[in-house]
């Protein structure tokens, strides 16, 4: 009975020796990685704002977009002045629904160009996952500057 109480301790201890390796070497494993990972990432990050604000087509989409809001204002004094307040308020909730959907329409093709040109340059660069830079605290290469100059050719 006692032998059988001391190969348990033994067996026990050997156990958690081995766990507490086993943890150890994790951890050394892992302390040099995360060293490279600083310098050298495959996660990439842009300034996704500047690239679409900084593209010319958003200017363009921005002159249309001020035609759209001006013409649905002439629009909306002219008919809303034989209006009561209700048909008012549903005549402006089209409109705005309407210029909603102008924008949308126009701002996803520039989306879009934008999302290309991150994939083209992350997959020339080799990165698997690109965010936004925004929700980046602290790692990944970044592609900003990449990135505009194949949307801009510059």
């Amino acid at each position: 009975m006692f032998k059988n109480k001391r190969n348990a301790k033994i067996i026990a201890i050997a156990v958690v020796a081995f766990f507490v390796l086993g943890v150890v070497g994790i951890a050394v494993s892992q302390s040099g990685s995360s060293k490279a990972a600083g310098t050298s990432s495959n996660i990439g990050k842009v300034n996704y704002g500047r690239l679409v604000t900084e593209n010319p087509e958003w200017t363009k989409m921005q002159q249309t977009m001020q035609t759209e809001y001006d013409q649905a204002k002439k629009d909306f004094d002219e008919k809303s002045k034989s209006m009561n307040d209700q048909e008012k308020e549903q005549y402006y909730n089209q409109l705005k629904e309407r210029l909603d959907l102008k924008e949308q329409e126009l701002k996803a093709p520039i989306f879009d160009k934008v999302n290309a040109a991150v994939k083209t340059v992350a997959d020339a660069k080799g990165i698997a996952v690109v965010m936004d830079a925004g929700n980046v605290v602290y790692g990944g290469q970044d592609l900003t500057d990449d990135v505009m100059k194949n949307l801009t050719g510059k």
